[in-house]
């Protein structure tokens, strides 16, 4: 995040198996199944609601 979109981001511990992207606490993208959304999914994602340049 910090190179691609020059944001800090927080982790967080959740419950096992869990893996949320929320920005101001709304949940952006999330592990629909047994893989993890890939680093450009989540670049993607956390754009497009923050209307930043490299959105799709």
């Amino acid at each position: 995040m910090k190179k691609e979109l020059n944001l800090d981001a927080e982790l967080k511990p959740g419950p096992s198996g869990s893996f949320i992207v929320e920005v101001d606490g709304r949940p952006v993208v999330k592990k629909e199944s047994l893989a993890f959304p890939t680093e450009q999914q989540i670049v993607e994602a956390v754009s497009k609601v923050l209307g930043s340049p490299g959105s799709s």
